[in-house]
């Protein structure tokens, strides 16, 4: 299948690859959720360059994962700001991290710790069954056609 071609696959893996699926646009998002938001600072902490900066910022603009938000009237300048949408993808991106600090973390140890501000503690990821809330792992999960597959007679393992 073609990268174009992603955002029409009947699967959300790879409808999803299609919005977030390089590497300059999870380190965008990483830097959303650490706060930044303006076209400066991007360009700053991740050391890309502009024009490449410029299309994954307009991406993520026009899958309503951010909202530009004029800050400067002249020039016009912008806020890159997370939309519900963008918010929704934060589990992914503590997903990420997670992954991250057990397996490629230094002997230093992690470079960032996230702290739950509801109750004061330093916190994994962890992912959970909306139904009963037990603690998942990728062995107990089976999965099953829905409503949007091509052939409601497939099923992956």
């Amino acid at each position: 299948m073609k990268w174009t071609e992603l955002e029409a696959e009947p699967c959300s893996v790879a409808r999803t690859v299609s919005v977030i699926g390089d590497r300059w646009t999870l380190l965008v998002l990483r830097e959303c959720f650490l706060g930044v938001k303006r076209f400066e600072e991007f360009q700053e902490r991740l050391a890309i360059s502009r024009p490449m900066l410029v299309d994954r910022l307009h991406k993520l603009v026009e899958a309503k994962v951010l909202k530009k938000v004029a800050y400067q009237q002249t020039p016009t300048r912008y806020d890159y700001r997370l939309t519900p949408k963008g918010l929704d993808l934060h589990p992914v991106l503590m997903a990420i991290v997670h992954w991250g600090d057990i397996h490629m973390a230094g002997k230093a140890g992690r470079p960032l710790l996230h702290r739950h501000s509801g109750c004061g503690h330093l916190f994994d990821p962890v992912t959970v069954c909306s139904e009963c809330r037990a603690a998942l792992s990728a062995r107990e999960v089976t999965v099953e056609a829905g409503p949007g597959a091509q052939d409601a007679g497939h099923t992956h393992r």
